[in-house]
């Protein structure tokens, strides 16, 4: 007697494509899923040099939570030895992009934490549907989708910091290329799959899957949540701060006021208008949104040998000059020090050639300081600014920071300063 299978047949009366996959439609799905195999080791492969990239910048930032200098890995090479001083990588982790919940915690949360928690799970289901012999196609959709999560937030990160920070970090740049193979990788699974067998519980898994995924998430952070060590207000650090000035008065009238806020808490900031981290710490704290409710004033210390006798050598040539500018012009001052922080490195690399073009240069930008600059009234003004320092016994920093007479912790001027600030603010730790 003989069966009738047409119920079995996935293709309905009168198509024409069944050739498409054979006389056994199965067996072409099989094929189809079989072929996807290697897209999805590959998506799991870039997953895992995903969670290596992002698991080296949290350890990096994770090792500066004892609030102490350290080593820093910039190299897409796993296992590349860590290097001090200045890199890309250093300037894009003080940056205030580079963690989140900064004024609940000292650091904040990083954001490369919450990159690897990504990483890992799209390493798993990737690698889970590589191992398997029939992955479905909503399954490897899903994987897609999450893939691109990464390439999204590559693409805000990779802007921010090329734009707003100005800097690149070698390892962020392995993430962005983990994040781009692996989207790729799973676009082209997603279209070898050759699924003809419908799916009805396939939206519902495709939430579940999400919830699976944020759960990893919220796992990873709460274990680090559990290990962030807690920021005490000892006496002369954190909150309580760094000591406090011997002579907070301004006798001489040397101060000069940055960003006058009537009702803000009083603030003194020690700053060389060519110091790089004093543009930093400028960058930092007009992102924090906690300028607003600082009154600030400015006491000038050019770590430059020309007019400064505690330096040794021009550790920032050309200082002088635009010291002298701004106390020359008090009414331009805060327009000076902007300009200063916009040309820093063009001026520092002028001012190593050519100092007095550098002098005239600033003159061309603020007439108004063209009869004052270099005449012994404004080296004077540089000299009683420097006393000032000397007076209240200050090292030869910059920048420092004092908040209602006490002076900002330096570890607390980078990473910490959300936190920081926010309790100075307040009168104390919570």
């Amino acid at each position: 007697m003989a069966r009738d299978f047409s119920a079995f047949d996935d293709d309905p009366p009168g198509d024409d494509h069944g050739d498409d996959h054979g006389d056994d439609g199965r067996d072409t799905l099989a094929f189809g899923r079989r072929s996807a195999r290697i897209p999805l080791i590959i998506a799991a492969l870039a997953a895992l040099a995903g969670v290596i990239f992002a698991a080296t910048s949290t350890a990096d930032f994770v090792a500066h939570l004892d609030r102490q200098v350290h080593d820093i890995h910039c190299s897409v090479v796993p296992g590349a030895e860590a290097v001090r001083g200045e890199s890309g990588c250093r300037t894009v982790m003080l940056s205030p992009y580079s963690s989140w919940f900064r004024q609940d915690y000292w650091g904040g949360v990083p954001v490369a934490l919450f990159a690897m928690s990504v990483f890992v799970f799209l390493a798993y289901r990737a690698g889970a549907l590589a191992v398997r012999k029939d992955p479905r196609k909503g399954e490897v959709f899903f994987l897609a989708a999450g893939m691109f999560l990464p390439v999204l937030m590559s693409i805000i990160y990779g802007y921010l910091a090329s734009v707003k920070v100005g800097a690149t970090c070698t390892v962020c740049v392995g993430m962005y290329w983990s994040s781009g193979i692996g989207f790729v990788a799973a676009l082209v699974a997603f279209f070898l799959v050759r699924d003809f067998e419908p799916d009805p519980k396939r939206v519902g898994r495709f939430f579940i899957d999400f919830a699976e995924g944020c759960a990893f998430v919220l796992a990873m952070f709460l274990i680090y949540l559990a290990f962030v060590p807690e920021v005490e207000a000892k006496a002369g650090r954190g909150p309580a701060g760094c000591g406090t000035l011997v002579e907070p008065g301004d006798p001489t009238g040397i101060m000069i006021d940055i960003a006058p806020r009537p009702g803000g808490a009083p603030t003194i900031e020690l700053l060389d208008p060519l110091c790089p981290a004093c543009r930093g710490f400028d960058e930092r704290l007009a992102v924090s949104g906690l300028a607003d409710k600082l009154d600030m004033k400015a006491v000038l210390f050019p770590l430059d040998s020309t007019c400064n006798w505690m330096v040794k050598s021009s550790l920032h040539p050309g200082a002088c000059a635009v010291t002298e500018a701004m106390l020359c012009d008090r009414a331009a001052a805060p327009k000076i020090l902007k300009w200063a922080f916009a040309n820093q490195d063009a001026l520092l690399e002028q001012a190593r050639k050519d100092e007095p073009g550098v002098r005239a240069r600033i003159v061309q930008e603020f007439p108004g300081v063209a009869g004052c600059l270099g005449t012994p009234q404004a080296k004077n003004h540089v000299v009683r600014s420097l006393r000032w320092a000397v007076a209240n016994a200050l090292p030869v920093l910059t920048p420092q920071v004092f908040v209602k007479g006490k002076r900002m912790c330096d570890e607390d001027t980078d990473l910490g300063l959300e936190f920081t600030l926010a309790r100075m603010l307040e009168g104390g730790a919570k």
